[in-house]
Formats: structure tokens, C-alpha cells, sequence
């Protein structure tokens, strides 16, 4: 079953998001992720089968082996435990949904970079830095950092996120929080990088989203999903070129090969590469946790 609108849900709309539906449940909130796919901050038409159960599915298990650095607003994903009779709805929202608490959320995103590639590559090749943080020289494409680099951007409500300095975080936050989103941030890639080597995959980057529940942080939204990672497969791993992902940068890639200004309507992409994308994250979800994908 393919998922895109979710109108079915007759409750508060809390936010629509490119791949998530937020209904308003009080204090807490049912996450809904959809098959949609965006990229360049935009939309496509194509939804990519299972790729919401792939993406929840993926967070569920980051949120669990994560809890001894950090709390998460994970409540459960068994929709018999959802209140507001949304249980008649189980077979739409089995497998992609979320109750969660109500969190405050951080206006940054927090990204770290154990690899070179992406905006931070571009950024790198202009400059020689990324966010400020500068780099050794002579680095090519898809090299190993010297040590993860922690290099934040706002959180646009619409268009592109900008990278910015760790110092213009502390500005916008304050330097207390700045420094334990830092900190924070970086200790969970470095945790989420030792477990994806065991795995076979290479975990070159990601973006934390956090918030606050009684003043306590919590990481929130969703977690080291293709979606919001760099995936690479370890026994294939050669820097210098781009690598085998297993995360969104296939279709990244068929978009920069067809020379699509990244403007909206975004193209639709042929079947191939919709199926493609589809193998993708469901070989990302059965490696990352160990278990066979089940539709």
C-alpha cells in the first residue's frame, strides 16, 4: 500500500513536512511517514514503495540503541496503543507511524561529518573549511575527516537550509545549548558509526534534529535514516570518486545527470529509478538492523 495523503486521520493537522504527516494529539503527536521523496528541497511527483516503513522502521531501532546517550520522543509504534480510535486505521499506519511527546524543537539542524562529500565538499573545494572548521589540504572526494566535524544549518521552513558557524549557532541559541547539541551530536555519530561499520556500511554523515520536554534535551523527528544520512557500503568504499549509497544520493545523482535546475515541479523519475531507490532503503533497513524487511 502506497501512502501519500493521509486525510483519512480526522485530527488536528499539526505540520506537513516533505515525507511526514504530524497530527495534533494534545501532548504528544502521531508521526505518519509517507512514500514520498524529496530532494533539493522539493517534492516529487513518484512514491517510492515502502519507503515510510523503511524510514520508521529505521528510527525505531536508533532511538532504542541510542538511549544510553540521549533521550528520544519515541512513545511507540504499535498502533493498538494509539489512542483516538486510530487503531481502525492499522493497516495504513502499521509499520510507518509514530506516537511521540510533544517536544519544542531546536531552530538548527545538527549535522556531522566523519566523510567529504555533498555541500560540504563544495564548500571545502571553494574554501578549504566547512562552517568555519578548517580542513587539511589536499582532501578529495569522499576522504576520511582527521576526526567528525560537527557543522550546523539553520532550519529553513521553506527553501534551502544554510550552513552556519558553530559560533552563529551559539548566537542563535546560546552557547550552553550550542555546546551540548555539539557534543551531543557528535557522540551519537560516533556511536552510530562503530555499530553501521559492523554492519558493513560506512555512515559518512547525518543531521540530528533535537528539542526540549521540560527543559530536558531529546533528539526528535526522525533518526540516521536515509533520508537524513550518507550510506555507503565499507567493501566498496574507494574516496576520490562517489561511492554506492544506500540512501537518496541515487536519485540525487539522476537528477544532476539530467541537469535539473532543482526548481519546482520537480521531474518525475522513470520506474527504473524509482525501483532502484526502493531496493536501496530496504537493503539500508535490513543491514542497519538485522532483520528482513517485511511489507
Amino acid at each position: 500500500m502506497l501512502i501519500d495523503n493521509t486525510d483519512f486521520i480526522k485530527l488536528p493537522l499539526y505540520t506537513k513536512g516533505k515525507v511526514r504527516n504530524v497530527y495534533d494529539l494534545g501532548d504528544r503527536l502521531l508521526i505518519v511517514v509517507t512514500d514520498r521523496i524529496s530532494a533539493f528541497d522539493v517534492v516529487f511527483p513518484n512514491l517510492i514503495p515502502n519507503k515510510g516503513k523503511v524510514l520508521n522502521g529505521i528510527s525505531e531501532f536508533w532511538f532504542n540503541y541510542t538511549k544510553d546517550i540521549i533521550d528520544n520522543h519515541m512513545i511507540t509504534t504499535d498502533v493498538e496503543q494509539y489512542p483516538e480510535g486510530l487503531s481502525q486505521f492499522r493497516e495504513e499506519l502499521s509499520g510507518r507511524s509514530m506516537l511521540v511527546k510533544k517536544v519544542k524543537m531546536i531552530g538548527a539542524e545538527c549535522i556531522v561529518r566523519g566523510y567529504l562529500e555533498g555541500s560540504g565538499l563544495k564548500e571545502y573545494m571553494k574554501t578549504g573549511s566547512i562552517c568555519g572548521i578548517r580542513l587539511p589540504e589536499g582532501l578529495r572526494q569522499c576522504d576520511k575527516l582527521p576526526e567528525p566535524v560537527f557543522t550546523p544549518t539553520t532550519k529553513a521552513s521553506v527553501g534551502h537550509d544554510e550552513n552556519i558557524t558553530f559560533s552563529q549557532l551559539a548566537d542563535r541559541i546560546g552557547r550552553e545549548l550550542a555546546e551540548k547539541l555539539r557534543d551531543i551530536s557528535i557522540e551519537l555519530y560516533v556511536k552510530a558509526s562503530k555499530y553501521a561499520e559492523s554492519r558493513g556500511i560506512i555512515l559518512a554523515d547525518t543531521k540530528f534534529e533535537f528539542g526540549l520536554v521540560d527543559d530536558k534535551i531529546v533528539v526528535a523527528d526522525e533518526m540516521l535514516t536515509p533520508d537524513s544520512s550518507r550510506f555507503w557500503a565499507m567493501d566498496e568504499y574507494e574516496p576520490g570518486r562517489p561511492q554506492k549509497s544506500f540512501d537518496k544520493q541515487f536519485v540525487r545523482e539522476y537528477l544532476e545527470n539530467i541537469q535539473w535546475d532543482k526548481k519546482p515541479p520537480a521531474p518525475v523519475l522513470p520506474d527504473d529509478v524509482v525501483r532502484k531507490t526502493e531496493l536501496k532503503y530496504i537493503e539500508a533497513y535490513e543491514r542497519i538492523t538485522g532483520k528482513k524487511f517485511d511489507a
